[in-house]
């Protein structure tokens, strides 16, 4: 078997084992957050969403961007120079450990102060306890990226997808159980951030994936923040790019079109879940070719892997695009329909990302993060001016269209960047040919359900659509017998 071929096998497997944590995360999140908003009151439940938005943010500038370098670093010096790469992992922890405990500082002292940005005085005690918790969450952050570095997922599916959830949750019910005031949600998430840590901790003793030491290699330190910041700022602008449409429809617009938008906005997003799951494994074992210069590997496991991430989300967004008003019913009740044009519109923005496949972190593993931060700054800034003209007009559509020109125009120039540099593309014969046997089947699904009332019978043909379009592919040798057998085999492993 040969690399390209293992490569993937590993992908597939990790993807799905990356993919089912997520999912479990996903819903002990809704599980948890539906409780705090039943039991406790709007306000409450706002104060609570805005400490972790004010968290969340800290902890991007506290990682320095390490969670999205480290992964790469430690597969390319594993490979070069494994020496460096015990001081490489000290460096890394010292580092945001001390930048951690700056930032906790900051938040703490300055709570008064952001309270008075957002007119709300209980934000002080709120940031005043859930700061204590960015050094446990910054250091597992890049502990987790360490041991993605290593080719491992076991870290981040257990203790990031699995043990954190399950310890808030179960957290939750027991203050709630007891009364507790709205305090002790932000005292229930530093303890559950604070006992995942230990635990992975505890782990990484047991198992000695490497030593935990905190030895500061003065050499590397240039070196690795060199390289992480244009990846902190890269952080920092997908969450504005998350938050520009909705701040900016709460600024134009009412409450009320703030909430049927963020019906829509959150599922569209789910069509990004296998790709962010096959981006975890991808990362190190693209770094490992580079290192070895086998650029034509990573190009075949580039075409590859981005072919079946597109074929295996395609149901999801056939069932988006083609029934949102049924998909919208489900999740949050009729009274969200109004938002299932926005999450059509949302769904093809995102379907574009997954086209175009894993161009941001190929374009980290060839060390190419400066144009990544350019890139995005780019679409941010063009995601603000659209915003800005279209949403005055067209309410929550203008946004969702806003959205979705911004995310294809920065994957069309991430894309070109990466072919430039390493001729690295997905677009060939056999990707091409399932590109467009998905596009006439959608369009011609379109048409006809257009044409047709009742709800099963739509339900029907998007099955027929899902059929019909594997049939095709397999007819027309898009998907060979060969790539079924990985597929079928990493899933069996």
């Amino acid at each position: 078997m040969d690399e390209t071929s293992q490569a993937l096998q590993k992908i597939a497997k990790g993807t799905g084992i990356i993919f089912f944590g997520t999912v479990f995360w996903l819903f002990f999140e809704f599980l948890s957050r539906t409780i705090i908003a039943r039991h406790y009151s709007t306000s409450e439940y706002g104060v609570f969403n805005l400490a972790l938005t004010v968290l969340s943010i800290a902890l991007i500038i506290a990682t320095l961007g390490f969670q999205n370098s480290l992964p790469r670093e430690i597969a390319f010096y594993r490979e070069k120079e494994p020496l460096k790469v015990r001081d490489l992992i000290s460096t890394a922890l010292v580092i945001v450990a001390l930048n951690s405990i700056v930032w906790m500082t900051i938040l703490i002292l300055g709570a008064e102060a952001i309270a008075q940005i957002f007119n709300e005085i209980r934000l002080v005690y709120a940031l005043r306890i859930v700061a204590f918790a960015l050094p446990f969450s910054a250091l597992m952050y890049v502990i987790i990226s360490i041991s993605q570095g290593f080719g491992r997922v076991k870290e981040k599916v257990y203790f990031q997808n699995i043990m954190y959830p399950i310890l808030f949750f179960v957290l939750i019910l027991f203050g709630i159980s007891l009364n507790a005031s709205y305090i002790y949600i932000f005292i229930a998430y530093l303890l559950s951030q604070f006992l995942t840590f230990l635990m992975l901790i505890l782990k990484l003793y047991k198992n000695i994936l490497f030593k935990l030491s905190f030895l500061l290699n003065t050499a590397l330190v240039k070196e690795l923040i060199k390289f992480s910041i244009p990846l902190m700022f890269v952080g920092l602008l997908n969450y504005l790019m998350g938050w520009t449409d909705t701040l900016m429809l709460g600024y134009y617009k009412s409450t009320e079109i703030v909430g049927l938008y963020n019906a829509a906005s959150p599922l569209a997003k789910l069509l990004l879940l296998i790709l962010s799951s096959a981006g975890f494994l991808y990362m190190p074992l693209a770094s490992t070719l580079y290192a070895q210069g086998k650029i034509e590997e990573i190009r075949n496991l580039y075409v590859l892997l981005t072919k079946w991430i597109f074929l295996l989300t395609f149901p999801l967004f056939s069932l988006m695009f083609l029934l949102p008003d049924f998909v919208i019913t489900i999740f949050f009740g009729p009274t969200y329909i109004p938002s299932s044009s926005a999450l059509r519109i949302l769904s093809v923005g995102f379907i574009f990302h997954v086209i175009f496949g894993l161009n941001g972190i190929s374009l980290v593993v060839i060390k190419e993060n400066k144009f990544m931060m350019y890139s995005n700054l780019f679409s941010a800034i063009l995601n603000v001016m659209l915003n800005a003209v279209l949403i005055p007009h067209y309410g929550l559509n203008g946004a969702a269209v806003a959205t979705a020109i911004s995310y294809l125009v920065g994957n069309i120039l991430s894309s070109l960047w990466l072919y430039k540099k390493s001729r690295i593309h997905p677009f060939r014969q056999d990707y091409l040919t399932a590109l467009s046997v998905n596009l006439l089947l959608i369009l011609f699904a379109r048409v006809i359900i257009s044409l047709i009332s009742n709800q099963m019978y739509k339900g029907g043909l998007v099955l027929l659509l899902w059929i019909s379009m594997f049939a095709l592919l397999i007819a027309t040798g898009s998907i060979s017998k060969k790539e079924v057998s990985w597929i079928l085999r990493s899933v069996s492993m």
